[in-house]
């Protein structure tokens, strides 16, 4: 099963405690990466969530990626981070975290697919594949087809964000994809570790099927 296979992204309007919570449930349902969102632009709040996730992570397979902030990741020593569009480019981000420690990039439209394919990146992340609450600005919205198409386009793993739940994972997982990322789906479920596990044997039996 791909690292990349059921990829928690934190829900950074959460308080701490709950953040804490969300994620302890969530890896003990089954989650394989869990990415630190905090969109304030606080430092130091960043800098204690993004602590409080690698405490929980410690001693499990999961890999902990910092969204945005190469400067967050690098002073936690985080297993990787995940670049926007309009966040710093990804071949200085490269050199400032290294060979060793994963780099995704967020990816809204062909054109940034095509030019991702020359950039030093592990994955991207394709958003988005649904319309969502969370996202309000979307360029484009990729669906099944356009899924399909952007897996034969781009040289990388491909993360499927945006949208995705129950009713439409098993579609989404039968493209072959090598992941998906959820907020609301694990984050606002009454029971995030239930939620996880329930995704995740979802995931497994789409992908025999």
């Amino acid at each position: 099963m791909s690292a990349y296979c059921l990829y928690l992204v934190t829900d950074d309007k959460q308080d701490i405690n709950t953040l804490i919570n969300v994620v302890n449930e969530a890896v003990s349902g089954g989650v394989t990466m869990v990415q630190v969102r905090e969109k304030s632009g606080h430092i130091q709040s960043f800098i204690k969530r993004a602590k409080a996730v690698k405490n929980i992570l410690k001693d499990t397979n999961v890999k902990l990626i910092i969204n945005d902030r190469v400067d967050v990741a690098l002073a936690i020593d985080a297993d990787g981070v995940h670049l926007g569009q309009s966040d710093m480019p990804a071949s200085i981000a490269r050199k400032l975290i290294g060979a060793n420690k994963l780099l995704g990039l967020s990816i809204e439209n062909e054109q940034q697919l095509i030019e991702a394919n020359s950039l030093p990146l592990d994955y991207i992340g394709l958003s988005a594949i649904f319309s969502t609450p969370t996202k309000t600005n979307i360029k484009k919205q990729w669906g099944i087809e356009g899924l399909k198409k952007a897996m034969q386009i781009s040289h990388f793993p491909i993360v499927a964000i945006g949208g995705i739940n129950q009713k439409n994972l098993t579609d989404i997982i039968q493209t072959g994809v090598d992941g998906v990322a959820l907020v609301s789906a694990i984050c606002h479920a009454k029971n995030p570790k239930k939620a996880a596990s329930l995704l995740r044997l979802q995931i497994q039996e789409a992908q025999i099927n």
